[in-house]
Formats: C-alpha cells, structure tokens, sequence
C-alpha cells in the first residue's frame, strides 16, 4: 500500500501565512523520510483564519525546493476558476524548476459568492456551473502532452518543459461524473473521500468501466486510483477518536453554516461543539456506502481501515489529510500510519 499526503497548511493560532508554511515543509520533510509517495498541497479559498493554502501552484516549488525527491503536486487546482492554457504553462515551469516530481491535479469546487466573484476572470459573462470541467481538464492535458491537431488554433503552442517530462496529471472529485470524466481521459483518479465518502465504491467503478487509455503520455496502461481520507492515527482506539474530535466538529460548524465559529483549535473545545468524545472505529465501520467521513484509529486498527477500503475500491494508494489541533499531533499521527502499513524509510 502507498500512502501520500494532502495539507491544507492550517494556521497556527495567533500565527501567520508564514508560520503555517514552516509547518508545511516539515511535514512533507517528515513525510519525505518515513517513505510516503507524494505531498500534495490545497486549494482553498476566503478560510485564511482556518488554512493559508490558497495558492498550490506558489507553494509547490516552495515544497520542492525544501525536499528533494517526493513527488510534490496539487490537491488540487480548482480549474473552474482558471485558463487551461495559464494552468498548463505554470506545471510545465514546475515540472521544468524539479523534472518528474510534479503532480497537477484538477478539480473544481465553488466557495462563498464574494470568493468565487473575486475569482471570475470576466465578470461580464454568467459564471459557467462546471459542465465543461472535461473539457478544460482535456486542454489541460493537450497543451502539456502535444494533443492539439490539424488546424486547431492551439497546435502550435508551447509551455516551457524539462524535455522529455510532464507533470503526472490526476483527476480529482467526489462523485461518479468526476470519475467517469477521469475514466474517459484516461487519468489517474483520486477520490476525495473527505468530502463524500458515500459513492467511493461506486465512483471507483465507473472509473474502471469508462477506462480508456489515450494516445497521448497522460495515460497509465490500466486504471489507476488513490483515496483521500481525514485519519487521525494515534497510540490507542480511544486517543485517536478524542483527537478526531477535531474534524469532526469543524466538519459539523461548517455544514451548519457556522465558519464564524472556526477555526477549531482544541480538543476540548471539539469535544463541547460535538457534546461528547467520538466513539472508537474499527474496520468493521467501514462498508460500501456507509464510510465515514473522519476515521481514526491505532496503528493495527488504521492499518485495518485502510485495506479495507482500498480492498473495496480496488486501489493500492491512500491519500491522508489532517485535521488536529496541534501540528505535533499530526507529525506523529503521519509517523504511526507509516510504520503500521510498513513504508519504507528513505533515512
């Protein structure tokens, strides 16, 4: 099993941008030595009191630059709101500043309605719902690959490049359409797990029903999938669904419309928003359809955790985001998962 990471670069309390991006690149320093595949860093708008990552495309190369070989990428650049073309020449400097350690991956999602005007390139024209997410995700693809034919306008373009490398591009989401619009670009999926963990299962299997490896070098020979999920990993069953607390409840603010009451940065404080501390979770919490969205457990449970559902999804690699009050507290969850599913240490 692969285990890769996405941070959100939360902010410290009374803290600064600064502050959280040190925090970052220790993280994806740690993750770097315990032997996880990738680190990849949000998009997130208009949350600045809760995560500073708002710019993945600024804090990659920040990333690349403090680690020296973990593949570094986006989770994920928001494509709704950008030019295909800019996102393409932006990933070909990335991939040209650090050679086959770049992942681009796209997605889209919508925020509040002042961030989401603020975004809008041309206010004159009604904002576009995402029914030309494949599309765009397709230009992406071609301007980076050489896809472009014939006499279409965009032939002759170019983005800069490290010569033979390209970023690895993936397909982000929560849903069946997302991963049938990965399926049928022939991309690597992820499936955002945190977000809807619902429809994992099926999502999955759409996927590898519109599989359809293309021509250009984007495409791996057969399916590939990773999951994301929030996991807290601590010494005991019962710490790990304390600290979980956390996402829980911030998860809970935020379905109620409640940001005012964000960020979260106590347990205790989790632990009163929720009216009590979570239960345990074991492997037999998680059947299709029914995951949860915030898991927890001991190194032997979390390992548990995760072979189930990647056996039910059929995917070798998990993506971890945290969610905890303290950033030592995620450090050392990072390092428990690592040795409970037995990564290889690159010290």
């Amino acid at each position: 099993m692969e285990l890769s990471i996405v941070d959100l670069a939360p902010m410290p309390e009374d803290g600064t941008a600064t502050e959280a991006f040190e925090h970052t690149v220790e993280r994806a320093r740690q993750a770097e030595r315990l032997g996880y595949s990738r680190f990849w860093v949000a998009e997130h708008h208009d949350f600045t009191d809760s995560v500073a990552s708002t710019t993945p495309e600024v804090l990659i190369p920040h990333v690349a630059a403090k680690t020296e070989d973990i593949r570094v990428g986006s989770g994920t650049v928001l494509l709704n709101h950008y030019s295909p073309y800019k996102v393409a020449e932006t990933f070909g400097v990335l991939d040209a500043l650090e050679p086959d350690r770049i992942d681009l991956g796209l997605g889209r999602a919508t925020g509040n309605p002042a961030s989401d005007l603020a975004l809008q390139p041309d206010r004159s024209q009604r904002r576009r719902t995402g029914d030309d997410q494949a599309e765009k995700i397709d230009e992406v693809v071609k301007h980076l690959y050489g896809g472009f034919e014939g006499d279409h306008p965009f032939r002759d373009l170019e983005v800069p490049r490290a010569g033979d490398s390209a970023p690895e591009i993936w397909v982000h989401g929560s849903s069946p359409a997302s991963a049938k619009i990965a399926g049928e670009l022939g991309l690597p999926y992820s499936f955002a797990a945190f977000i809807r963990p619902e429809p994992a299962v099926q999502a999955f299997e759409t996927y590898r029903k519109h599989f359809d490896p293309a021509a250009h070098g984007a495409s791996p020979e057969e399916p590939r999938g990773a999951i994301a999920v929030n996991l807290t990993c601590a010494e005991t069953d019962e710490e790990a669904a304390r600290l979980r607390a956390v996402a829980e409840a911030s998860s809970r603010l935020l379905r109620n419309g409640r940001v005012d009451r964000l960020p979260i940065r106590s347990v205790d404080r989790a632990i009163d928003v929720l009216g009590g501390v979570p239960e345990p979770m074991s492997s037999t919490d998680i059947a299709p359809g029914e995951w949860p969205r915030h898991l927890s457990g001991s190194p032997s449970t979390a390992r548990e955790i995760l072979e189930e559902l990647t056996s039910q999804a059929g995917v070798d690699e998990v993506v971890i985001q945290s969610q905890h009050a303290d950033p030592e507290t995620t450090l050392r969850s990072h390092e428990l998962l690592a040795d409970a599913v037995g990564l290889e240490s690159r010290e």
